[in-house]
């Protein structure tokens, strides 16, 4: 039908803040009042004859085509919802009401931008979902993938990264990097030239879109150049802790202002949730562990035998504990003061550390008793391979500000089950069996 028709009432059509809209029987727009062009980014001249599904967002399309032949059969609607993609590559949400014009063989409906609700409820529920997962996620690695999914549902996040600065280190670290193209980088220097840095430096957003790239070309992204990035600060506070980017290789997604405050609003709920996560992993941390050497305490101990003798028993499998002692440390103390004493401690920690695989565990139980706990050992004499292993490290000198120290250890081992088969007694046996040693001379 000839756009003609509707030119006497379109004056007043054009005051209204809605669009009015009108489709023919192909689905091309014959009509359109001109608030369509704030809301679809488009005018009214670029649209007409065009066929509509063309403009709707793809996830939308079936069921508005469905909506559709609901109306042209003669039901008429009202708050039906849905998005279009504007010129610029963003989303407009549109409520419709429409009916069907039998005796003008089109569909006449009136669309309401709701783009700015739609965005305010999903930056309540994103800032809701942060909170939640500050404290549902079981570590920090658990609490950046719950981050990246959250972001992901208010802007187009494929390619997502956190950066973080370690101030003592003078180091920008990436404990989350998820890109189509590149790989995690290594850490890297504040002073670096990298988009990421100058973000964390400055402590402002940063939006690079394909044009201003180009204009640009000094900008330093990590790895393959991408399209359009956006990074924002994540802030303590006053203190700049880290960055969040997003960015995209694709010609068809777009970052704008609007994307750049939005993702800056949600950072400081990020920030926080980052925070507490990070004191809650310290506090436990320090729970289970000694605090001069970083090994597990006897606490964090117990709770990894107890696991390990649950699962042994119903494998009928082995393991082995080591009860370590360092035949004269008093004197050590005695003779070159605590402070020597306790780099001696962490030194012995070190070498313990070199000895096992990941999946053991070394607990200090107090002055210098050690206990490894070496889980799914195969023969009992794997047991003592790692005690002479241990043995040797440890008698090694020891350079401790510029003195040479000499200890020795006195090992007990005892294998499950052959020397106990509850944690009682296995602990009973290792530590008869270190005072053995001693008595033997280590």
């Amino acid at each position: 039908m000839p756009a003609s028709k509707y030119k006497p009432l379109s004056d007043l059509m054009d005051l209204l803040m809605d669009a009015v809209c009108i489709v023919d029987t192909d689905g091309r727009f014959v009509y359109l009042s001109a608030a369509s062009d704030h809301i679809f980014g488009y005018s009214a001249a670029e649209m007409l004859g065009k066929p509509m599904l063309d403009l709707i967002h793809p996830e939308d399309r079936e069921r508005t085509e469905a909506m559709a032949r609901q109306i042209n059969e003669g039901q008429p609607m009202n708050g039906f919802e849905n998005r279009y993609i504007r010129k610029d590559g963003s989303v407009a949400h549109v409520r419709w009401s429409a009916r069907w014009s039998e005796a003008d063989q089109v569909r006449i409906a009136v669309a309401h931008d709701i783009t700015g609700r739609k965005r305010e409820e999903s930056v309540q529920k994103a800032l809701y979902q942060i909170s939640e997962a500050a404290h549902t996620a079981d570590d920090l690695a658990g609490l950046y993938r719950l981050t990246h999914g959250i972001i992901a549902g208010l802007l187009p996040a494929d390619n997502f990264f956190i950066a973080l600065y370690d101030e003592s280190n003078d180091e920008v670290s990436f404990p989350y990097f998820v890109d189509e193209y590149d790989e995690q980088p290594a850490p890297m220097s504040l002073n670096s030239e990298a988009l990421c840095a100058e973000v964390i430096r400055t402590g402002c957003s940063l939006l690079l879109t394909a044009e201003a790239t180009e204009r640009d070309v000094g900008r330093v992204v990590i790895g393959t150049n991408s399209l359009d990035w956006l990074g924002v600060p994540l802030k303590n506070q006053q203190q700049t802790i880290g960055a969040l980017v997003v960015q995209t290789y694709a010609g068809d997604i777009h970052y704008n202002d609007a994307d750049k405050e939005l993702l800056q609003f949600v950072s400081t709920q990020v920030a926080s949730a980052m925070l507490r996560k990070q004191l809650h992993a310290r506090l436990l941390y320090a729970a289970g562990h000694d605090a001069l050497t970083g090994l597990a305490n006897r606490a964090l101990f117990q709770d990894r035998l107890q696991g390990i003798m649950a699962r042994v028993r119903r494998e009928h499998a082995r393991f082995a504990l080591l009860y370590i002692d360092l035949d004269n440390f008093k004197d050590v103390n005695d003779e070159h003061g605590h402070g020597v004493g306790d780099q001696l401690l962490q030194e012995v920690a070190r070498r313990l550390r070199s000895c096992i695989r990941e999946s053991d565990t070394i607990a200090r139980f107090g002055g210098d008793e050690f206990v490894v706990l070496l889980d799914s050992i195969v023969l009992s004499n794997h047991a003592s391979n790692v005690a002479r292993k241990i043995d040797a490290a440890l008698t090694v000198p020891f350079d401790l500000n510029g003195q040479q120290l000499q200890i020795r250890p006195s090992i007990g081992v005892a294998v499950y089950p052959e020397h106990g088969d509850n944690e009682t007694d296995l602990l009973r046996y290792a530590d008869e069996a270190m005072y053995a040693s001693k008595r033997r001379g280590g």
